[in-house]
């Protein structure tokens, strides 16, 4: 792991000491960042790396359980990938991206606020996913370019419809202040206490429909959908702009490539989104994962 320095001076070994005594460099931090112009989509597809995980838990990579949850090499992996070109954005919690603020590593990039990560990964409340990190307030206020949200719908849990409620909340906060809604919408069930995605075209189609018609307006909506077969059909559901999910970490990088080659063919679809699956690569370059995936656009 490299002590990376960005533009703001600071270097990743530091970041405690600056949080610890001069907090208020958060807000500075944010303030000087430089931002993009126009709406997110103006510059062509986008490439957005996904950095939301911690939050709910999900620190697994393949069978490394924990292979996340060193925040310091997380933060090494964020600016290896940010500084490569191709990619456009991150999104994250508050303690991520503000620590990528201190790095000054979001300057330039779309820095897209995750918002609800209460639906904590395999718990028995895990479909009541509530909003824990940031608000439309609070992205406003740091001067973030969007906020990410995500539901999942389960017939059997009645904690889905909170969480659909949430949601389409939030879609008309970040709406009311001109700012980007990415909206990661599933279907789950359980199996054996378990909740389990359902990625079938159907299962997909019925998702995405729910979720353009959160919210007051639709008019900066953009929806994140994995990658499924018969994705022409997903896609076929829906006017918003669709970001094509990355596949699960640890799996063959070469499938999910083919993966998104594929799904970039369709109109509608317009670029990637994509997490451990890039950060945490097989053969651990950072640098080549994110290439191969930035080529695709």
């Amino acid at each position: 792991m490299t002590d990376v320095s960005g533009r703001g001076g600071v270097r990743i070994s530091e970041l405690g000491d600056v949080r610890a005594a001069r907090p208020e460099a958060i807000a500075e931090a944010a303030a000087a960042r430089g931002r993009r112009t126009g709406p997110p989509g103006a510059s062509g597809r986008l490439m957005i790396i996904a950095a939301d995980q911690p939050a709910r838990g999900a620190l697994g990579v393949g069978g490394d359980l924990t292979a996340a949850a060193d925040r310091r090499e997380l933060l090494d992996r964020l600016c290896a990938a940010l500084d490569r070109p191709g990619v456009d954005g991150v999104v994250g919690t508050p303690d991520v991206l503000e620590d990528l603020l201190l790095l000054g590593a979001l300057d330039g990039r779309l820095a897209i606020g995750s918002m609800n990560r209460g639906g904590l990964a395999g718990t028995a409340f895990e479909i009541d996913d509530r909003f824990t990190a940031y608000d439309a307030e609070a992205i406003a206020a740091s001067r973030l370019d969007g906020g990410k949200l995500r539901f999942r719908i389960d017939d059997s849990d009645p904690a889905t419809v909170r969480t659909l409620e949430a949601c389409a909340g939030a879609v008309s906060a970040l709406a009311r202040r001109g700012l980007m809604a990415l909206v990661e919408p599933l279907v789950a069930h359980r199996v054996e206490g378990r909740v389990r995605d359902l990625v079938t075209p159907e299962a997909m189609i019925r998702a995405v429909s729910v979720a353009a018609g959160l919210g007051v307006t639709s008019a900066y909506t953009w929806l994140k959908a994995p990658v499924v077969p018969e994705m022409e059909r997903v896609v076929a559901a829906t006017t918003l702009p669709v970001l094509a999910l990355g596949a699960d970490a640890g799996g063959d990088p070469r499938e999910a490539l083919d993966g998104w080659r594929r799904a970039l063919r369709i109109p509608g679809v317009r670029g990637l989104v994509a997490g451990r699956s890039l950060l945490y690569p097989p053969d651990g370059d950072v640098k080549a994962a994110v290439d191969a995936a930035a080529a695709l656009l």
